[in-house]
């Protein structure tokens, strides 16, 4: 166990980033798959900005991969692209 308060400290910080990353990651991945079951392109044109944008963050703050944030939006894009 830590036996520093600088330790102590790291924990508490450490489990709330944790916590936060953990809940922008799984609304991130529920607004990936609204985005990919929508058939409307309206509508998923207009989702496409903010799901992207969602994912640039994750990737920012080191959650996910930038190649996987890059992966992801390529396939978002084809998908809306895709659609009539």
């Amino acid at each position: 166990m830590a036996n520093h308060k600088s330790a102590e400290k790291r924990i508490r910080q450490a489990k709330a980033h944790r916590l936060s990353n953990r809940y922008a990651a799984r609304s991130t991945r529920t607004a990936i798959r609204k985005l990919r079951n929508t058939t409307s392109k309206e509508e998923a044109l207009q989702m496409y900005p903010r799901v992207c944008s969602m994912v640039d963050k994750l990737a920012k703050k080191n959650v996910i991969h930038r190649n996987k944030a890059n992966n992801l939006k390529s396939k978002m894009a084809a998908h809306v692209n895709k659609l009539t």
